[in-house]
């Protein structure tokens, strides 16, 4: 009878029931970074201009912009962790502006992967601005004059060629929307470059990705 019950709750929560056991996770507990790079202008194109975002106002030049440090399973991810950490200040989110585009995202970026660190939200932030400064995002891509196509292993190469500490087990570029959206870097807890795990490989294999140069 117990059974009966557990699979007719099961059968009418479904995936709700199995999100829900994917969020709350003990903060602190996983295996290593995820580093999240988007093409700022791309983002725009996509999303951002129809928002009416300010990262997309013409009078910033965004290029390679912070999406996020995230902590990772070698094996799926945790989010929304249980912390007893407060959020972070106003200000803080503010100065995350620079690299993250908006205050907003780096307030998001806390709530749903940084409570998962175990670091405090100052400590977070400021190791998601030392992560994104390690990298050397290529200086090729804020050349561009128009927009261009090309093969999304081109961008992997490029930050390859300019991060030699890195291998291609570390490095993974997404596309969204027929448009290169992000590179994204596997670190450990102390920031060195190690192998992703098989849900954060998400290689692109267009040929013909878009590329928007900055505005």
């Amino acid at each position: 009878m117990r059974r009966f019950f557990l699979a007719a709750f099961l059968a009418l929560t479904g995936p709700f029931t199995l999100a829900a056991l994917a969020d709350g996770e003990v903060a602190g507990k996983f295996d290593y970074y995820v580093l999240a790079l988007s093409w700022s202008p791309n983002w725009c194109e996509i999303e951002g201009d129809a928002k009416e975002s300010d990262q997309c106002d013409p009078r910033h030049d965004h290029g390679w912009t912070l999406h996020g440090l995230w902590p990772q399973f070698h094996r799926g991810w945790p989010s929304y962790c249980r912390t007893p950490h407060a959020q972070p200040r106003r200000s803080d989110t503010a100065e995350m502006a620079d690299i993250m585009g908006t205050p907003g995202l780096a307030w998001h970026q806390w709530k749903k992967h940084g409570t998962c660190s175990g670091l405090s939200a100052r400590a977070y932030l400021d190791l998601s601005r030392t992560a994104y400064d390690s990298i050397t995002r290529p200086a090729i891509f804020r050349k561009l004059e128009r927009a261009v196509t090309l093969p999304a292993t081109l961008v992997e190469q490029a930050f390859l060629q300019a991060n030699p500490t890195f291998d291609k087990d570390s490095v993974t570029v997404t596309c969204r929307d027929h448009h290169i959206q992000e590179v994204r870097l596997c670190l450990s807890r102390d920031m060195q470059p190690v192998p992703c795990g098989r849900d954060a490989i998400q290689d692109c294999t267009l040929k013909d990705a878009h590329f928007t140069p900055i505005r």
